[in-house]
């Protein structure tokens, strides 16, 4: 069933007299323990006035994290570091290939409302797939996006992007990852999301045949990002 989040009004745009969020894009592999300490210190200068949102893109090494819904039972071989993350939902897999954007809005400005936010980031994943000729859905009993693949059998789907976010005072932390050319096969030591049902797995843009460049990645994610929630601003790298 698509999910009926699409049917929710996106009214996340900035105020007019807001400054542009900060763009940032980090090279190479960024640890995990010091994203999130650098998305912490961010969001909290947010908080207290003195910092924009940000949108930051990075590449992680490869690494599982588990959020808030998780349970033992998520992990079937951990075969890389497991980090607990505080988003919620349960166990994901970020590695090489894979574009992450942690997102950090300030919902006091915006709209104080999570599914519109969750809408918003679901919608931006599915702008951004379909510059690239994919059909990008929501499902009411999954989260993330997914695409249909009536080539492996009736009813099979994957998920291309997963989506997990925190608020602290109303500003948002985590955010998405999107699968451009990661090792697929790093998915398998996780039950991805919980959810474990056979016919949903997990693929790529690159497996779904499309040989894009993670430059080329960014520069829509921008594009569709400015659409939905207004003017960026390129920064250095965080």
């Amino acid at each position: 069933m698509v999910n009926d989040r699409s049917n929710l009004v996106l009214g996340l745009a900035a105020p007019a007299d807001a400054p542009p969020v900060e763009w940032v894009i980090s090279e190479g592999l960024v640890p995990y323990p010091e994203a999130l300490a650098a998305m912490e210190g961010h969001v909290a200068a947010i908080s207290a006035g003195t910092a924009r949102e940000r949108v930051w893109l990075l590449e992680h090494p490869p690494l599982y994290t588990s959020g808030t819904s998780a349970t033992a039972e998520g992990v079937v071989d951990a075969r890389f570091p497991v980090f607990e993350a505080g988003r919620g939902g349960q166990m994901t897999y970020h590695g090489p290939g894979q574009r992450v954007a942690y997102v950090m809005l300030d919902l006091n400005r915006r709209k104080r409302d999570l599914r519109v936010f969750v809408a918003g980031l679901e919608d931006w994943i599915i702008g951004t797939l379909d510059a690239f000729n994919i059909r990008g859905e929501r499902r009411e009993d999954r989260v993330g996006v997914w695409v249909k693949r009536p080539d492996k059998g009736e009813g099979f789907e994957d998920k291309i992007a997963a989506i997990g976010i925190r608020v602290k005072r109303w500003v948002t932390l985590h955010g998405i990852s999107l699968n451009v050319e990661p090792d697929l096969s790093h998915f398998g030591g996780i039950v991805p999301c919980g959810i474990a049902d056979p016919r949903y797995g997990v693929t790529s843009l690159v497996d779904l045949g499309l040989p894009v460049t993670m430059a080329e990645v960014d520069a829509i994610l921008r594009s569709t990002f400015e659409q939905r929630f207004g003017p960026t601003a390129a920064m250095g790298a965080a």
